[in-house]
């Protein structure tokens, strides 16, 4: 049993209504999850407040009440913590609760636009390789040494967080590579954690559907290495124009990657085939088999983590040679009929260009690039027009269709990124409402040695609409009907 005043160290307190010398059974911010003797920590969300619940979660068990503002009827027996902020409050109550289990690990945070879960899960891969015990915590999925657990969100909770850094730890896992989206840093679900590393891989246009101005996104970005212990190491792609910002207050070690300046990790492209990649990392010729130059920023960001973790670097290099491409990133097949399909989980502007240069930089142009791809719904509306601009100019076809329209009209979202095409490309433009529909016709349209890219998904397994979620996999989808054409 936890001891209330006990998981209350380092939070800001305000006032306190009430004993903390009382035992505790768990935490929660969900007043419908309140069981007995349970602690309801009330979160002002974007949604719904939970300082409006707190009545609900009394009458379900609630023994003790986390909020930044006191209700006006204080009950007898319960108590009440006012804090200055319950997101920061929840954050540490949930490290204190589970023991703080990220002391015990090497924590790696990853932040970024694009490729936090391509060097998360990689750098899980390798260091699996090299035969440690290790933790992910990405928006693919959570694991915990050798098992899996379905991932929520890219930063999940604070609770979830701790919960599963404490199984790590039971576990006997040494590593743990972490996603840290800027929703997670906002809010402050890192808060309490202890990092041993930071990587920053680029920063482009999304988010800003919930950040106010990029400006917000960035800062929030920086504010997760501004808080870095001087123990730690940030690793940052100085290529990026704001590769340097985030190093400008961490009192962290501050380490760069680059391919086109000067930094203490670079790497050279020699060769850059659909087969693979062939690099030169610091004086050093590696083959690898994933492909593009934005993998060769993930790989050279892989890399420069392993060694600042102490691997040696000849070790770390033979290592990522043997790295498998993740779920949904840049994932392809062949089919009978020579027809090559890739499927990426870009659905930024920045991620979506990166996947049509590579792919034109490897193609020889004698065959079609088509293009099927979609923007999602209740999200950042400004990168639609972009998108729709990107898909077309780089692409030979382009067909705009549904991704997670969520609660909006797919035909709506498909009408915003059509008004980012221009003139003389709308003779390569299809829109295709049902996603299906549009692999198919992608398909149907593809000859041999033509390229389709399915992006925006990537390794999600469903469509969301209205609130429902519907099995969707493009992969599955477009594996099946190159089949049946191919027949």
């Amino acid at each position: 049993m936890n001891i209330l005043k006990e998981i209350l160290y380092k939070v800001a307190i305000e006032s306190i209504k009430g004993s903390t010398d009382i035992s505790i059974n768990r935490i929660d911010f969900d007043s419908r999850k309140i069981e007995a003797n349970d602690v309801f920590v009330a979160i002002r969300g974007t949604l719904s407040n939970g300082h409006d619940f707190i009545e609900i979660a009394i009458q379900n068990g609630a023994i003790a009440i986390i909020c930044d503002s006191l209700p006006e009827d204080i009950k007898k027996g319960i108590t009440y913590v006012e804090v200055r902020n319950t997101n920061s409050a929840l954050a540490l109550i949930a490290a204190n609760f589970y023991d703080n289990p990220s002391k015990d690990l090497k924590l790696i945070g990853i932040t970024g636009t694009n490729g936090k879960t391509t060097i998360a899960s990689l750098l899980f891969q390798l260091f699996q390789k090299a035969g440690s015990k290790v933790g992910l915590l990405s928006t693919v999925k959570i694991v915990v040494n050798t098992t899996d657990y379905k991932a929520t969100h890219t930063t999940p909770d604070s609770i979830t967080i701790n919960h599963y850094l404490k199984e790590m730890v039971d576990a006997g896992v040494e590593y743990c590579f972490m996603e840290v989206s800027s929703h997670g840093v906002h809010q402050k679900r890192t808060e309490g954690l202890q990092f041993v590393g930071g990587i920053f891989t680029n920063l482009s246009h999304d988010h800003l559907d919930y950040h106010p101005t990029f400006a917000e996104y960035r800062d929030v970005k920086k504010s997760f290495f501004d808080s870095m212990p001087k123990s730690a190491f940030v690793l940052t792609n100085i290529d990026d124009k704001n590769g340097q910002v985030m190093l400008q207050n961490t009192v962290a070690k501050k380490v760069t990657y680059a391919l086109k300046t000067y930094a203490n990790y670079n790497a050279q492209i020699l060769e850059n085939q659909l087969s693979g990649l062939l690099l030169k990392i610091n004086g050093n010729e590696v083959w690898t088999k994933l492909i593009g130059t934005f993998n060769a920023y993930n790989l050279l960001a892989i890399y420069g983590t392993a060694v600042e973790l102490g691997m040696e670097s000849l070790e770390a290099l033979r290592l990522i040679s043997n790295l498998e491409s993740v779920s949904g990133r840049f994932q392809f097949i062949v089919s009978k009929l020579n027809i090559t399909a890739i499927v990426d989980y870009a659905h930024t502007p920045d991620a979506l260009e990166n996947v049509l240069n590579t792919i034109n930089d490897i193609r020889t142009k004698n065959e079609q690039l088509i293009t099927v791809i979609g923007c999602g719904g209740n999200r950042d509306t400004s990168k639609r027009p972009v998108m729709g601009e990107i898909a077309t100019s780089l692409s030979d076809k382009a067909i705009l269709t549904s991704d997670n329209p969520r609660n909006e009209n797919p035909d709506d979202i498909i009408n915003e990124m059509e008004k980012g095409v221009a003139p003389q490309n709308f003779k390569k433009l299809l829109t295709i409402t049902d996603r299906k529909q549009a692999i198919t016709t992608a398909c149907q349209l593809a000859q041999a040695n033509d390229i389709i890219l399915i992006a925006g998904k990537g390794h999600e397994n469903y469509q969301e609409i209205k609130g429902q979620r519907y099995h969707f996999d493009d992969m599955e989808t477009v594996k099946e009907i190159l089949e049946k054409i191919n027949k």
